[in-house]
């Protein structure tokens, strides 16, 4: 249900844009992103962090994108948001000695710091490589495929590169010990 409601501004969007246009999207974008934070307040919960960073970015963004009537703003958007995830992980951990990866999963994975480091930068790459695909698409294909890519693709690939990156690590992980069975004879 959480994963619902973390992607449902995104859902909004691409179901206003097949049946508006993409200026009424973007609307319905910093709309139900300010939802999302003003649940978090009603709720009296945190509002985590990402989202500030997205709502504050959409609200830019898209602003601009609606006063303007320019598409280019919001399309570049996605590729900002993915280019500070990829220098806050780097930054992270070549400057403050801070892993974030490890740091949200080293509590459920105990890996080797190498394992970690190398996770980091993996997770960095994959952000800087969608957010080149994402320019590339923005203006070499129409607005329909970007918007497409910007709800399925950009998702799909997320999702692969997680199982991937779970598969990768599944190696590093610690394996239960079974218990021996011997072959006694009970003569």
């Amino acid at each position: 249900m959480h994963a619902l409601f973390e992607y449902l501004p995104l859902i909004i969007f691409f179901v206003i844009y097949k049946f508006g246009d993409l200026y009424w999207a973007t609307g319905s974008l910093i709309v139900t992103s300010a939802l999302q934070i003003l649940y978090y307040l009603y709720k009296k919960q945190p509002v985590p962090k990402r989202n500030w960073i997205f709502f504050g970015l959409i609200a830019v963004f898209g602003g601009l994108t609606i006063f303007l009537q320019n598409d280019a703003f919001i399309k570049w958007k996605v590729t900002i948001i993915n280019a500070i995830f990829a220098c806050a992980l780097l930054i992270s951990n070549h400057v403050f000695n801070k892993n974030l990866i490890k740091e949200m999963m080293s509590e459920n994975l105990p890996l080797p710091d190498f394992v970690w480091s190398r996770l980091n930068l993996a997770w960095a790459t994959f952000f800087l490589i969608c957010a080149v695909l994402n320019i590339y698409i923005a203006y070499n294909y129409s607005q329909e495929t970007w918007v497409n890519f910007k709800v399925f693709g950009l998702m799909g690939l997320t999702l692969v590169f997680a199982v991937l990156s779970v598969f990768s690590l599944y190696k590093y992980l610690p394996q239960d010990e079974q218990p021996s069975t011997s072959n006694k004879d009970n003569n």
